[in-house]
């Protein structure tokens, strides 16, 4: 299933909080525009290009990227962009791209 990006926009669109991955702390995602998803913390701001998520999710469906959120964050520099890797296991944990695990399992 393809990143929908009109489902982004409504879910995050306004802002939004997304649990992370492990940790129980919050991304703060400040808004979404048809370019990337716009992240902050008190202390800096960066975007999650939507080009990129589209291209990461494409190769979690093909299986080239893990669904394990222990793995993606590796495999996501490898394959897609070194773009904030953790944050984006966060959101795309949130809309059920990745597994809800909160450990990864060793792969040889």
């Amino acid at each position: 299933m393809p990143l929908d990006w009109s489902k982004v926009k409504d879910k995050y669109g306004d802002g939004f909080m997304v649990p992370t991955v492990a940790g129980g702390k919050f991304l703060k995602v400040a808004r979404v525009d048809d370019e990337a998803i716009h992240i902050e913390s008190p202390i800096w701001t960066a975007k999650l290009h939507r080009v990129n998520l589209e291209k990461g999710v494409a190769l979690i469906e093909d299986g080239t990227i893990s669904r394990d959120p222990g793995l993606f964050v590796e495999d996501y520099m490898l394959y897609v962009a070194n773009e904030r890797a953790t944050s984006v296991a966060h959101v795309l944990r949130d809309l059920d791209f990745l597994d809800y695990t909160e450990t990864f399992s060793v792969r040889c």
